[in-house]
Formats: structure tokens, sequence, C-alpha cells
């Protein structure tokens, strides 16, 4: 009789997390990962979904779409879905990281950034030695809320940070809602937007323990599962057609830089 391999689908997730029509082709979007998603969920046999994250994080919404997406499919199917996190899994990178049941390190990774950031530049001083004057002509009184070439203002900052808090809130409560009883609630650092080793992480109770993705696997479901990668490479643009898209690579690239990679 022939016995028939589970499969567990492979399912990377490194990058960026980016804006639609904002960003370029190496960031992860909801549109961008959606296909390798159902993907994941649709191959015969399967015994298990595995992410593999790389991320420092980016777009708090495109973060939780994805994440929502899997955690849906995981429990329609009723399939577990294993998180393993290379090197970072930061901001949104930890988001995305819980939407397994299961989240395995190495003790080297790090994890966290629980916290909402905004970095602009004021540039009204620039422009007043410059000589230069900016015109803007708007209906409505906030509607140039934040504007870079105005000096800063209060009542902005104020309603900034509100909002800010509020999508703080979310993360949190998605948080709590995944690692449940497993977080140590009593560290008043959890949220703070601090991150960790995959070491510490283990110890605060953000991830579940260490463990490169095919020894887990392999231990789990047997030597004979077979691994699938549920999302295809996604071909660079050329470098022409990626100058446009100059600023933001350097954004990326400097989340990147805040975890010296």
């Amino acid at each position: 009789m022939k016995l028939h391999r589970p499969t567990v689908a492979v399912l990377p997730l490194a990058g960026v997390i980016g804006v639609p029509g904002r960003s370029g082709s190496r960031t992860l979007t909801y549109e961008s990962v959606v296909p390798g998603i159902e993907r994941a969920f649709g191959y015969r046999r399967l015994a298990a979904v595995a992410l593999s994250i790389n991320s420092p994080g980016g777009s708090p919404v495109q973060s939780a779409r994805i994440a929502d997406r899997i955690r849906t499919l995981g429990e329609e199917k009723g399939v577990p879905v294993l998180s393993f996190v290379d090197d970072v899994g930061a901001s949104g990178g930890y988001w995305l990281a819980c939407a397994g049941s299961e989240v395995f390190v190495h003790p080297a990774s790090i994890l966290g950034s629980i916290g909402v950031i905004f970095a602009g530049f004021g540039l009204d001083g620039a422009l007043r030695r410059l000589g230069i004057e900016r015109r803007v002509h708007a209906i409505g009184a906030r509607k140039g809320m934040l504007d870079p070439f105005q000096p800063e203002k209060v009542e902005d900052v104020e309603t900034l940070r509100a909002m800010q808090e509020d999508i703080h809130k979310v993360f949190i409560e998605w948080i709590r809602e995944r690692r449940g009883a497993r977080l140590k609630e009593e560290d008043d650092d959890l949220f703070s937007g601090k991150v960790w080793t995959g070491r510490q992480a283990v110890e605060l109770g953000l991830a579940d323990g260490f463990g490169e993705m095919e020894q887990v696997v392999r231990e789990r479901f047997g030597k004979r599962v077979r691994l699938r990668t549920a999302l295809r490479r996604r071909r660079r643009l050329p470098l022409p057609l990626a100058l446009p898209g100059l600023a933001d690579a350097v954004e990326e690239r400097l989340l990147w830089a805040r975890y010296g990679l």
C-alpha cells in the first residue's frame, strides 16, 4: 500500500511591509502576498503552514491584513500555522509572526519593537535661509497638518500622538489575543517598542522556543514530510525603472539598518 507523504507549505514573508501603489517590488503588501497565502492553504494532504519571517516591519494595516488572512484560513482549514523568525521579526514583522500559533526563533534573532513611529523632517528653517516662499491654498483648518515646510504646531502633534496611541492599542490587543497567558505581563518594557534577542523573547513569552524550520517540521511531522514553497520569488525591476522609487529604497534601507542589517 502506498503511503502518502504529508505536506508543509512554506510561506516566505521577507522584506519591509509596504503600502500598495507606493512601495517597490521588493516590499510585502497584502496584494503581493495573498496569492501565496491562498496557495499555501490549498495543497493536498496539508499538515501545516510554516511562515518564514524576516522583516523589520512597515505598514500596520498591511501587516494586519496579511496576518488576519493567514489566521482566518488556518482556522477554516483546521491547519496549524508555525512561525519561524530568521534575523528579524520586529514591529510589523512580529505582527506577522503572531499569525502563527507557535513562534520559533534563533537565539540571536531580533524580535519585538511593539510600538508605532512617525518620522519626518522640519524644513521651514531651510526655506527661510534660502529665501524661498512656499504658497499653499487649502480649505480646512487642519488640511496642512504636519506639513514639513511649516513650523510644527502643538495641536498637530497632539492629533498625531492620539492616532499613534490608537494604533498601538490595536497592536497590543493582537499580541495579547495571540500570545495570551504565555506573555510575561510583569515586564514593563513588553509594549514599549523595545527589541529583544530570540533568547530574551522566549523568556518573555514573545516566542515559544528555538528551532530551524526544517528541523522542527521533520520532528513534528516525520522525516518523509514534503516542504513546498507557496510564494514565488518576485522579479526585481531593472535599474532604470527602480530609480523613481529611490526614496522608498532609502527608507527601506534605514529600517533594516536599525537592526544592524
